[in-house]
């Protein structure tokens, strides 16, 4: 139950209606959407939810709904029903149109049965009846024109009107000729008078043929004539087309009376047809505000992550504005939110955010919101916002309002959600305050959910200590003084009456008599309020900030960890390769010391020949002496460019430059890509990289240029499978020197798109990541900007 009536209009539940009507593409859908209400039906609402949802997914993922025609088939149906009546050729053309539709959708979802269960329930058990479309295929055309062999007999007269035209034009085309030759007809050719074919005759030379004069020029020295002949044939012609629709008539009211047995079922095609274009609308409009089918629970209760007043989420993206989410939880702990704060600063927009999207819900729609956010089903909702006041009714905007708190209480429960904007306000604040703490007390002993705004302190303190009541506030910069539209659970925020006032030049001594005014136990708590907010505002900020350097020492750490790993593989790699080089040095140290010795023995220790042995020993020590590098400056004529070819000094491996990075450079080989510091590198001539290597780069390059995409779309894709893609596609770009990528990932939980950019962020290339503009996909989309 509503309370009251407006309510829907007061959340702007209406406007919604609209908005989605505006999708439909039938009148009957558009029907459909002004039935559109709130229900409570747990069941009911679940179905609504799944069959807008899997239509939305078949709006994104699938292949086109082949949705082309609606037209009312009911009204026909029924006409069809009545004997003696019969449709017309457009009638039937309709009927036609709307059968193919219904048919191809069935089709539709029978090749992708169980992917689509809720809306394969809509045709659940419909007989698929194509005898009517074969009947009424048989006499009417794609064109909606009944075709000339829809019967023998209107074969025939239309083969004699063909006949009789043919024999009529044939006649009065040689009559016309003769008449030409004797100079009796005027200027200008046969033409069309009274819907026959006449010959143009000058006056005086009219009774020199035999014939009908059917018209006259406006001088009177024109007469327009039908010749004897040519009228003969032309009354059989029409004679003819007399014939021809008494066949049509007979032949339509034949179908009709063959239609008249399906007449209930095509009432169900219709119905089938209408519901149709209405999940199709509210799928549609779900597109436009982002909408997900958010955790539907059979309890009084809700939890809205991320959740956006769709309204004002329209109007912000027309601006290429953005819209700070609400996070809100109302359940059994927390069972009323008094939220307190500035003005304008957000408090009735974050309630009506609340109410508008728990309508939508129980209403069938997809709301603005994550689809983590689970929101529950209140057989009640409650609305007090704006003035009510009625001079028909004697009521002031108080009485208004009380009249509306005495309804709550007499009438809410635990299964109610109730929303009042600026409670208590509208009397003497004396007065109002009690009376406003009054009903929220009754409200809570009753268990009653909901939300209410307030500025009141006695509200704030009272909420405070009871159980079942939480405050909350309207974030406010009071350094900027400046609104931040977020909701924080917990404290009640202060209304910074004194600070605004401040900031739009209201006379100092004009707010130092204001302040004197006010009690000292007052201006105390509004101050402890504003000195809370501030601090509780450094607290966030720093803790933002600490999380950000803890990221990137977790980042660090795993990035060391993965760096030792690899210094400890390579370094057991290293000391084998270093044993066994030492291990062959000795071997063969061994070997030439035998040798020395036996061959200074067999000499008898000759001077000149142990002199030559010993220089022997010095080479080879000296070969296997490892000499100290000293770093060799580069000349600046040596310095190396995009372009240039180099060789690894510690292979045969050459490659050309791609790109300078500070200490290191990017280097294509062939098809890979590798960074290497520049003084493993060396640069070589041109002339001297083998022809067969210079031709397969340019080659392999200038085809990889014309077939490459920096584009990619990894939608569905796990994690791993997408980062690996992005990074094969972020080697090539940087390869073939390409300025950006465009990466497409969806929005869903905003996961892919989180992993994505961090992994991006390691990347000294890249300059910048931006979302796509809000209307071609917004934060679904990640530009990448290398430098």
């Amino acid at each position: 139950m509503l309370l009251p009536k407006n309510s829907v209009d007061k959340l702007g539940f209406t406007t919604i209606k609209e908005l989605i009507k505006a999708h439909c593409l039938s009148e009957m859908g558009q029907q459909m959407v002004d039935k559109i209400q709130v229900m409570n039906n747990y069941e009911q609402i679940s179905k609504f939810l799944h069959q807008a949802n899997e239509f939305k997914n078949i709006l994104l993922n699938d292949a086109v709904l082949p949705i082309h025609h609606f037209f009312d088939i009911k009204s026909l149906a029924n006409k069809a029903k009545i004997e003696g009546a019969f449709l017309s050729e457009e009638e039937f053309y309709q009927v036609q149109a709307s059968l193919t539709t219904v048919f191809a959708v069935i089709a539709y979802f029978n090749e992708r049965e169980g992917l689509y269960p809720n809306l394969e329930a809509l045709f659940e058990h419909l007989p698929i009846e194509k005898a009517i479309l074969k009947k009424i295929d048989m006499v009417i055309d794609q064109k909606g024109k009944i075709r000339p062999n829809a019967s023998r007999d209107l074969l025939d007269i239309t083969s004699g009107i063909a006949k009789a035209e043919q024999e009529a034009r044939k006649k009065i085309d040689q009559i016309f000729k003769n008449a030409s030759s004797n100079g009796w007809t005027a200027d200008g050719s046969l033409t069309v008078r009274d819907g026959r074919l006449c010959i143009p005759l000058l006056a005086e030379n009219k009774r020199k043929l035999k014939g009908f004069i059917h018209d006259e020029s406006a001088s009177g020295q024109t007469v327009y004539m039908e010749p004897e002949e040519v009228f003969t044939l032309n009354n059989k012609i029409r004679d003819l087309e007399f014939d021809r629709r008494r066949e049509i008539v007979k032949i339509l009211t034949a179908l009709t009376t063959d239609l008249r047995p399906y007449a209930p079922l095509l009432l169900s095609y219709h119905s089938l047809l209408t519901k149709l274009d209405f999940v199709r609308a509210k799928a549609l409009f779900a597109i436009d505000i982002e909408g997900e089918m958010p955790i539907v629970v059979n309890e009084a209760k809700m939890k809205l992550t991320n959740a956006r007043h769709p309204l004002l989420l329209l109007n912000f993206k027309k601006e290429q504005k953005m819209v700070v989410p609400l996070n809100v939880s109302i359940d059994e702990g927390t069972r009323i939110i008094v939220v307190s704060g500035p003005n304008a600063g957000g408090k009735s927009v974050c309630m009506k955010t609340v109410g508008l999207l728990q309508m939508m819900v129980q209403a069938g729609l997809l709301i603005s919101a994550a689809e983590s956010s689970v929101v529950g089903v209140f057989k009640q909702m409650f609305v007090d916002i704006g003035d009510d006041q009625s001079i028909e009714s004697d009521l002031s905007t108080y009485s208004a309002h009380l009249s509306k708190m005495k309804e709550f209480v007499e009438q809410a429960n635990g299964k109610t959600l109730v929303l009042i904007d600026e409670f208590g306000t509208g009397t003497d604040p004396q007065f109002g305050g009690p009376i406003a703490e009054a009903v929220l007390e009754s409200l809570n002993h009753k268990k009653v959910r909901g939300m209410v705004t307030t500025h009141y302190s006695n509200l704030k303190i009272f909420a405070s200590h009871t159980e079942g009541i939480e405050n909350a506030s309207m974030l406010f910069n009071n350094v900027e003084m400046r609104p931040l539209y977020m909701l924080e659970v917990g404290k009640p925020g202060s209304s910074y009456a004194f600070e605004i006032a401040q900031k739009i030049g209201m006379p100092q001594n004009v707010l130092n008599l204001a302040k004197n005014k006010i009690s000292a136990g007052q201006k105390k708590v509004d101050t402890l309020l504003v000195d809370l907010e501030r601090e509780k505002k450094e607290i966030f900020d720093t803790k933002l900030k600490l999380d950000k350097q803890q990221r990137r020492v977790d980042e660090l750490l795993a990035e060391n960890e993965k760096l030792k790993s690899y210094l400890e593989e390579n370094k057991k790699t290293l000391i084998k390769e270093a044993k066994d080089q030492a291990k062959n040095i000795i071997l063969d140290a061994n070997r030439l010391v035998e040798n020395t010795i036996s061959e200074i023995k067999s000499s008898n220790a000759d001077k000149e020949k142990t002199r030559d042995l010993r220089e022997k020993l010095n080479i080879a020590v000296q070969k296997n002496t490892v000499k100290p590098e000293t770093p060799k400056p580069v000349a600046v004529e040596d310095e190396l460019k995009p372009g240039d070819w180099v060789k690894l000094t510690d292979s045969e491996t050459t490659g050309q430059v791609m790109e300078i990075l500070k200490d290191s450079v990017v280097i294509a080989i062939g098809d890979l890509r590798t960074v290497a510091k520049k003084k493993r590198v060396v640069k070589v001539s041109k002339s001297s990289v083998p022809k067969e290597i210079r031709k397969s780069f340019n080659s392999n390059h200038t085809s990889d240029v014309a077939s490459f995409s920096p584009e990619i779309d990894v939608r569905g894709m796990r994690t791993e499978d997408a980062l690996g893609n992005i990074e094969r596609l972020f080697d090539r770009a940087l390869m073939m020197g390409f300025g950006n990528l465009k990466i497409i990932h969806g929005k869903g939980d905003g996961i892919l798109r989180k992993m994505i950019r961090q992994y991006l962020k390691k990347y000294e290339q890249v300059d910048r990541m931006e979302d796509e503009h809000l209307d071609r996909g917004g934060d679904g989309i990640t530009y990448v900007y290398l430098k």
